[in-house]
């Protein structure tokens, strides 16, 4: 039996099956573990108990329960939480969206899937391709493309700092030159907060990358999964959320403590929306209902961003400072920089002075039972083929949302490790 091209390129190792599987994966006997890589996010105990009522309270009123679980719901998704949703973003930021502006997907992994492939690949005598404006960038979307190809990246500019950190920051001009001398874009997509640097794209630069998407007439794709308002893992300023005709606002449950219900939200002009209900019944007949069920009442009510702002944002904060501080503690003295923490649950660092690429180093700390994601998984290729970024294979992202004492202790072995790899030490 022989694979198709689709079937050989869905299945092939991906750094998204790597990081996946490194979650569940059990190391070497005796040797403990340093999770510091993977997406999870952290239990927030005032958010569970939240989620916890709702669920009791849909056991209890009546046949409720049974009715969830016994029909499928809209293949563009539960209606009573499409319309919820709808009112919930036009009183509180006015937008001009109902509910056939607003589409469920089984997890915003499979809302990017389907856009990304709607808007690129073979369309007529072209072959479409997203570019993305500000590598690097998200480790899942990398082999998302059903034809190959059909991904192209600039690299951001870098701004560093004197206390050790640097900032990602949108090369506008390289951007702008690339929509006019390549008409076969067919999409932009940026993370916002950025997974896997913590980057929060301002206001003004997302306002420049949809003004270049309305010159264009593409979509700027926008993943929210991260961001205002829920889960609002977001610790700066000129970072509100924005939508119009020129937008595609894709957001999650995941990160607000729901990760395993699989609900994404996807916010758009309606034919887009009606294209993903469509997709839906194909892929997946509907989408779940328990994401929905949970949440339409805490939306309704203002519960859930009461949750994000009050619960799950300040926990973050104080998890992001704690690792800043490790890092400081145990890399004085050696050649290192990290991002400035602007959101999302990671942190990114750059150790200039690495003898070995981080997929190397990756599997190097692995047998000391730290877990982390190499970093050459999140810059995609340029036309030639090149990785043109100096961060390319000397950066790591760690999840800091576990146990402090075990992230920690991950932050001190990578410091050793580093002393012990170093191109200065040799």
């Amino acid at each position: 039996m022989e694979f198709s091209d689709f079937g050989n390129k869905l299945s092939q190792h991906s750094g998204i099956l790597q990081l996946m599987d490194d979650i569940s994966r059990p190391l070497p006997p005796g040797v403990k573990a340093k999770p510091l890589g993977g997406g999870n996010p952290a239990r927030v105990e005032a958010a569970e108990k939240v989620y916890r009522e709702e669920l009791e309270k849909l056991l209890a009123d009546g046949d409720s329960f049974e009715n969830v679980i016994a029909h499928y719901d809209s293949p563009q998704g539960r209606v009573g939480f499409l319309r919820t949703a709808a009112e919930f973003f036009r009183k509180e930021y006015g937008w001009d969206v109902t509910e056939d502006n607003i589409a469920l997907t089984n997890g915003s992994q499979s809302a990017m899937f389907y856009l990304f492939n709607l808007f690129s690949g073979k369309t007529g005598d072209k072959v479409q391709k997203i570019l993305f404006p500000v590598m690097p960038e998200y480790i899942g979307y990398a082999d998302q493309g059903i034809e190959s190809g059909t991904f192209c990246s600039i690299p951001s500019k870098c701004v560093y700092s004197d206390d050790r950190t640097f900032k990602y920051v949108l090369d506008a001009n390289a951007v702008s030159d690339y929509l006019d001398s390549h008409p076969e874009v067919g999409a932009m997509a940026v993370s916002r907060p950025t997974n896997p640097s913590g980057n929060v794209l301002r206001d003004s630069e997302i306002k420049i990358l949809a003004d270049l998407a309305h010159k264009h007439s593409i979509p700027l794709i926008i993943d929210n999964a991260y961001g205002i308002p829920f889960p609002d893992i977001v610790f700066c300023e000129d970072a509100a959320p924005v939508w119009n005709e020129d937008i595609i606002l894709s957001m999650s449950l995941s990160k607000i403590g729901l990760p395993s219900i699989r609900t994404g939200i996807v916010i758009a002009r309606k034919d887009i929306i009606k294209a993903v209900g469509n997709i839906n019944a194909i892929a997946a007949l509907a989408t779940g209902s328990f994401g929905p069920v949970l949440a339409e009442d805490l939306l309704r009510t203002g519960k859930l961003t009461s949750i994000s702002r009050n619960a799950i944002q300040p926990f973050y904060k104080a998890k992001a400072e704690k690792i800043e501080g490790y890092i400081r503690k145990y890399f004085e003295g050696t050649d290192y920089h990290f991002h400035k923490i602007e959101g999302s649950i990671f942190c990114w660092i750059y150790l200039p002075s690495l003898s070995m690429p981080t997929l190397e180093f990756y599997s190097l700390l692995m047998k000391d039972g730290v877990v982390t994601v190499p970093g050459e998984y999140f810059f995609f290729p340029a036309d030639d083929g090149s990785y043109p970024h100096e961060h390319y294979d000397k950066c790591l992202r760690l999840n800091y949302s576990g146990d402090d004492s075990l992230v920690e202790e991950g932050i001190r072995i990578i410091a050793d490790r580093y002393r012990e790899n170093s191109i200065e030490r040799r």
